[in-house]
């Protein structure tokens, strides 16, 4: 039954939460996840699944992506192109 919160859910493992989208990740779970690269970890979940989904794993991958391209991944918004300019500025790389 939907609430102001959202509807409840359960995950596969067990864990309820309420959810008012039709996104099916529990946040339990994904809080849970600790990403093995470091840049992946300054990120908000819904970047990280979008650098992820797109096959990016490392600064290097990183590197060779444009702003542009960037921002039409789905969930990787403006305010994370500074965080990764950061990232890649780190190791003495830029985006393309």
């Amino acid at each position: 039954m939907p609430t102001a919160k959202g509807t409840l859910r359960t995950c596969k493992k067990g864990h309820q939460y309420y959810k008012s989208s039709d996104c099916p990740v529990c946040p339990v779970c994904a809080a849970a996840e600790n990403p093995e690269e470091e840049f992946l970890a300054v990120l908000s979940a819904p970047a990280r699944r979008a650098l992820q989904n797109a096959g990016i794993s490392t600064v290097a991958q990183l590197s060779k992506w444009s702003k542009k391209e960037l921002l039409q991944l789905h969930g990787l918004g403006p305010s994370s192109i500074p965080l990764l300019e950061k990232v890649v500025a780190k190791h003495g790389l830029l985006l393309k």
